[in-house]
């Protein structure tokens, strides 16, 4: 039968039964909303001329070589 992958008795049964683990670790943390974030990167890419990742990633080792040539 088209367009039956399941019945509607069963929506959202298998969510309500799950028991609720609480966030932990890194995971803990509110994450910032993406204006706030991406407005922090910009000062620090564009107008600061930083990496702006992690700082000892080999990508940021790239960028701190290539800005050196400039």
């Amino acid at each position: 039968m088209p367009g039956s992958h399941g019945s509607l008795t069963k929506a959202g049964k298998v969510r309500q039964i799950t028991p609720k683990v609480e966030r932990t670790g890194v995971n803990a943390r509110s994450k910032k909303i993406p204006r706030v974030r991406n407005k922090k990167l910009y000062i620090k890419r564009v107008v600061l001329n930083r990496y702006g990742g992690q700082a000892n990633s080999i990508a940021a080792q790239k960028h701190a070589r290539a800005s050196n040539k400039r």
